[in-house]
């Protein structure tokens, strides 16, 4: 007999960023404005707002995406957020898309290599597998438009240092 367990799948998205740790670390961080490197994101409204100008840690938004998209909006609440470790954790937990239980996790490490300031910024998350699609099909789609995004911050990042 076949459960009638969601299927869930998970990946993760590595970028190295030519700029450094701090400059990488103060566009990631701010939850009410995710808009600033996701192409995607045509405007961001703070639906509550807790501790810093921001949005601290509980923080929910409502995010309206760009048409042509399989989608109009998404509610999206943060989880956490190190300013310490650099790590920020949000939850998709509304909206009209596919992305069920989605939940990602943002690390940011400055790089190991010698030649100029570079940060690393893994993205990895987990979602439930859409009906009709395949884990393969999923991963494929979210890897996509994390890699975009992840682009867009590197190319913001250069154009910010001059």
């Amino acid at each position: 007999m076949e459960s009638s367990k969601q299927k869930r799948c998970h990946s993760s998205v590595v970028e190295t960023i030519e700029a450094p740790l701090p400059l990488v670390w103060s566009i990631l961080r701010r939850f009410d404005k995710p808009q600033a490197y996701q192409r995607f994101v045509k405007s961001c409204t703070m639906r509550s707002c807790i501790g810093k100008e921001s949005g601290g840690q509980g923080s929910v938004r409502d995010v309206t995406l760009v048409s042509g998209l399989p989608a109009d909006f998404s509610t999206e609440r943060l989880d956490e957020l190190d300013d310490e470790s650099h790590v920020m954790v949000v939850s998709i937990i509304g909206g009209n898309h596919r992305l069920a239980n989605y939940r990602s996790k943002i690390t940011v490490a400055e790089s190991s290599s010698v030649v100029g300031e570079k940060t690393v910024v893994v993205e990895s998350y987990v979602v439930d597998v859409p009906e009709g699609n395949s884990v393969e099909e999923t991963i494929f789609f979210v890897d996509n438009i994390i890699r975009y995004n992840l682009s867009s911050l590197a190319k913001l990042t250069k154009k910010m240092m001059g």
